[in-house]
C-alpha cells in the first residue's frame, strides 16, 4: 500500500493506494499517529483502496476515536466493495463516508 499525505494548515488528507490489510494496517496507524497532532480534520481517500480487513477497520476506528476528540474525519471516494464492508460491520453508522 502506497499513503500520500497532504497538509493543509490542521487540515490533513491521507492517500491510500492497494489494501488495508493486516500487512499495511500497521504502517498507517503509524503514520496517524505521527500525524494528527494540531489537525482538526482528516480525510481519507479510498478512491484507490481496493480491500479492506478488519485490522485496517481497527485503524480507522482508532483514527475516529482520536479524531471525535478533536475535530472531525471523513472517508471519500469509496468504491461499492468497501461500501459493502463499512455496510456489513456497521461502520456507516460510525464514520463520515462521502462519495
Amino acid at each position: 500500500m502506497n499513503i500520500n499525505k497532504k497538509q493543509n494548515g490542521s487540515e490533513l488528507l491521507i492517500e491510500l493506494d492497494g489494501s488495508l490489510d493486516t500487512t499495511t494496517a500497521p504502517e498507517l496507524d503509524k503514520v496517524i499517529r505521527d500525524s494528527l497532532n494540531g489537525i482538526t480534520s482528516l480525510i481519507f481517500d479510498f478512491k484507490k483502496v481496493d480491500y479492506v480487513s478488519s485490522a485496517g477497520l481497527r485503524v480507522l476506528l482508532v483514527a475516529y476515536k482520536i479524531m471525535t476528540k478533536q475535530g472531525n474525519m471523513v472517508i471519500r471516494n469509496v468504491n461499492q466493495d468497501i461500501m459493502d464492508i463499512f455496510q456489513i460491520t456497521g461502520f456507516v453508522d460510525i464514520l463520515t463516508i462521502e462519495n
